[in-house]
């Protein structure tokens, strides 16, 4: 990988599998992007957790990260990942992201690291969140459809759409909503925390 450039610098995202991340886990700065929630589910061994819409927020500890070693940007299955890589490459850092997010390195038979005991954090992983939420909002659209007006039926197909169009763009409007209820926001002192040993690296 290469240094970190200027902002107006062009830079082309890297994709790693599971074994070329394996190898050199150790040479690497961890970043997983996921919730607080889905993090302190597993997560790769040493990975400190930026939420992806706090890596702008983040943008100078990780910069600062950057210019000392690789940074490698992780979360459930690669797509949030890659929103933050291209934020990154957008302004001049360079970043690699892990094929498969944390589902393949799992799948890989590999370990992922477990939350202390004490830790309240762990939760759903924002997929399950998400087929939860859209299957309960289905659901209750058919039943209020049927008993109190068909009208009701707008909403089960207003979530059939919105899930086709996530397929189609491979986004999904009702993950970042849920991302910001309180459970799945990181505590201003992890974050700051995190921020903190980005500082050291």
């Amino acid at each position: 990988m290469t240094s970190p450039n200027t902002p107006n610098t062009p830079i082309a995202l890297i994709t790693l599998d599971t074994e070329q991340v394996g190898t050199r886990l150790h040479a690497f700065t961890v970043i997983d992007v996921r919730t607080p929630a889905e993090y302190a589910s597993g997560h790769l061994p040493g990975a400190l957790n930026i939420p992806l819409d706090r890596i702008r927020r983040a943008l100078p500890e990780i910069r600062h990260a950057a210019r000392r070693g690789d940074i490698l940007l992780v979360c459930a299955s690669g797509a949030r990942s890659e929103s933050a890589g291209t934020l990154l490459a957008e302004q001049g850092v360079q970043a690699a992201t892990l094929a498969g997010g944390t589902s393949a390195w799992a799948a890989d038979g590999r370990d992922l690291q477990q939350p202390a005991a004490c830790d309240t954090r762990a939760g759903w992983s924002m997929e399950r969140q998400v087929r939860f939420t859209a299957g309960t909002v289905v659901l209750l659209g058919l039943l209020l459809g049927l008993l109190v007006h068909p009208a009701f039926q707008l909403l089960s197909a207003g979530i059939a759409g919105g899930l086709v169009f996530s397929a189609l763009t491979n986004t999904c409007g009702m993950a970042v909503m849920l991302g910001k209820l309180p459970h799945n926001r990181p505590r201003a002192a992890d974050l700051d925390a995190t921020l903190a040993t980005l500082r050291t690296r």
